[in-house]
C-alpha cells in the first residue's frame, strides 16, 4: 500500500520532507488516527517493531505494537486524553523478541483543540535495563546483599577465593549470613556441579556427629543395621560446610585435623580409607583464638581451617546497607504473599534506620516478613511492626520505688549501661536528642525525626517525656 508523504512548510525558507527530518529523530514514533490506525511511522519505529510504514499502514497500532498494555492500559480506554500518557510495558517485535519499552501516547489537536489524532512514541528500555542490572549485581555476589565499603571488599575477596580448594573460616555474629556466603562460595566454584552438604556441629551429640560425618559400616555398633555413607563421603567432589565448628568435641578435631592433612577418612568399623575429594569450609561465631587458650580448640586444627579467612560485619557497622536490604527483603515477600506493598511508610523506615538489629540480617528478614504478612495498606506502616520494637525500656528491680517511697518523677529510669539496649531505649535517646537540638520546640524535632507533629506527642507522652 502506498503510504502519503507529507511535507512542512512556511518552517524554514524551503519546503521540508516530512519523513526526512523526522527520520533524523532517533526515537521511534507513529502518527495514528483517531480509531488508533498508523497513518505513519519513522525510521526508529521500523527498527524497533520489525514492520516497514508500508506494512503498518492503516493497521490498528495494537496489532503493529503488541504490547500488554494495549490490552491492560491502553489510555484511550479510559475516555479521551488531554495530556501525553506514559506507562512501562513491553512489545512483541516482529522476530518474537519480548523487549522493555516505555510507551507515550500523546493527543493532536486542531486549531478549535478537537482530537483529530495521536502520536505514539516508544522508547527502548533495555540499555536501562542493563544497567540498573549492572548497578545491582555491584550490590550484591551469588543473594548476597550490600553496598557498604565493608561488603565492597567482601564481593572482591569471594570470587578469588571460590577459585582455590583452600580450607576458608566463616566468622562473625549470628545471623550475619555465614552460611549463605559458603554456598555462595561453592556456587561459583569449579565444584559446583557437585553436593553442598552441610551439617551443624553443634547440634547432634559426639556419639551421632561422628557417624554422621564420617559414616559407618553395618554392625559397627549397637543399632547400626546398616551402612552410613557420612557427610564428607556424600560431599565428594563438593564441599562441606561445618557450622558452628567452635562446637565439635576434641576427639572430632583430631579427625577433621587428619582428614584436611590426608583427605582420607576411615568409616566406623571399616578398616578401608575413603579417599574424599572433598573442599571444607567451617564457620562459627565463637572466639577460637581464646578457645585455643582455654585448651577447648585444637590450635593445629584452627590453622588448617584458617587458610583464608572471611569475617562477616555486623548489621551495625554496614552503613547504608539496611535500606537495601529492607527493600530487597520486601520484594521477596511482596511476590510470595501476593500483596501490593509499595514500600515502607517514612516513620518505619526510621524506626528500623536506628535498630541495633542484634539479630543482624537473619533479624531484619524475619521483621520484613512479619510486617509483609501483617501490612493491610500499600505502605507498611509502624503497627505492622513486630511488638517487640515497640516495648518501653523495663524497669530494674534495684531502681523500683518500694511501697514507702513516692516516685519522685514521672520518667521512666534510664536503665544502667550494663543492660542490653532495646528499641524503646534507642528511640527514647533520639526524642530527647531531637527536643535538645530543637531547643525544646516540637515541630522541628519532629521534622528532624521524619515524623508528624501528633506521632512525636504520642511517642513523648509513651516515653514519659516532658518538656
Amino acid at each position: 500500500m502506498s503510504v502519503p508523504s507529507p511535507a512542512i512548510a512556511h518552517l524554514l525558507s524551503k519546503e521540508l520532507s516530512f519523513d526526512q527530518l523526522m527520520d533524523e529523530v532517533p526515537l521511534a514514533m507513529a502518527v495514528l488516527d483517531r480509531d488508533l490506525h498508523v497513518v505513519w511511522l519513522n525510521r526508529a519505529f521500523e527498527a524497533l517493531t520489525g514492520f516497514s510504514r508500508s506494512e503498518a499502514y492503516g493497521v490498528p497500532c495494537r496489532h503493529i505494537v503488541r504490547s500488554r498494555a494495549c490490552v491492560e492500559n491502553c489510555p484511550t480506554k479510559k475516555g479521551a486524553i488531554s495530556a501525553p500518557t506514559p506507562c512501562e510495558s513491553d512489545i512483541i517485535n516482529r522476530d518474537r523478541i519480548r523487549l522493555p519499552v516505555k510507551l507515550t501516547l500523546a493527543p493532536l489537536t486542531d486549531p478549535s483543540g478537537t482530537i483529530t489524532g495521536y502520536v505514539e512514541t516508544i522508547e527502548d528500555l533495555r540499555a536501562v535495563r542493563e544497567l540498573d542490572s549492572k548497578k545491582n549485581q555491584a550490590f550484591s555476589f551469588e543473594g548476597i546483599i550490600g553496598r557498604s565499603e565493608k561488603m565492597e571488599k567482601l564481593f572482591q575477596t569471594l570470587p578469588i577465593l571460590a577459585q582455590s580448594d583452600a580450607s576458608i573460616l566463616i566468622t562473625g555474629e549470628t545471623g550475619t549470613g555465614k552460611d549463605v556466603v559458603a554456598e555462595a562460595i561453592h556456587q561459583t566454584s569449579s565444584r559446583t556441579s557437585g553436593p553442598f552438604i552441610k551439617i551443624n556441629c553443634g547440634a547432634l551429640p559426639e556419639t551421632l556427629l561422628e557417624s554422621e560425618l564420617f559414616g559407618h559400616a553395618k554392625g559397627a555398633f549397637t543399632g547400626a543395621v546398616e551402612s552410613k555413607p557420612g557427610r564428607f563421603r556424600m560431599a565428594h567432589n563438593g564441599t562441606l560446610f561445618l557450622t558452628e565448628v567452635g562446637d565439635l568435641p576434641l576427639p572430632l578435631q583430631v579427625k577433621l585435623l587428619t582428614f584436611l592433612d590426608d583427605q582420607v577418612i576411615y568409616p566406623l568399623g571399616e578398616t578401608r580409607p575413603f579417599h574424599a575429594n572433598v573442599r571444607v569450609i567451617a564457620a562459627t561465631h565463637r572466639n577460637l583464638s581464646q578457645m585455643v587458650a582455654d585448651g577447648t580448640f585444637r590450635q593445629d586444627l584452627l590453622f588448617r581451617l584458617n587458610v583464608a579467612r572471611i569475617h562477616l560485619p555486623p548489621l551495625r557497622e554496614r552503613k547504608g546497607d539496611i535500606r537495601i536490604l529492607l527493600d530487597h527483603f520486601l520484594e521477596v515477600y511482596r511476590k510470595q504473599l501476593g500483596k501490593r506493598i509499595t514500600g515502607f511508610s517514612q516513620e518505619t523506615l526510621t524506626t528500623l534506620s536506628h535498630y541495633r538489629f542484634t539479630g543482624n540480617v537473619r533479624e531484619l528478614r524475619n521483621i520484613v516478613e512479619f510486617a509483609a504478612s501483617m501490612a493491610t495498606e500499600p505502605t507498611i506502616g509502624v503497627e505492622d511492626l513486630p511488638a517487640y520494637l515497640m516495648d518501653p525500656p523495663p524497669v530494674p528491680v534495684s531502681d523500683a520505688p518500694s511501697p514507702d517511697t513516692a516516685p519522685t518523677s514521672n520518667t521512666p529510669p534510664v536503665p544502667e549501661p550494663s543492660q542490653p539496649r532495646t528499641w524503646a531505649t534507642t528511640e527514647r535517646d533520639m526524642i530527647l536528642e531531637a527536643l535538645k537540638d530543637a531547643r525544646g520546640k516540637r515541630q522541628q524535632a519532629a521534622e528532624r525525626l521524619g515524623w508528624g507533629r501528633s506521632t512525636l506527642w504520642r511517642k513523648m507522652k509513651h516515653y514519659g517525656i516532658n518538656t
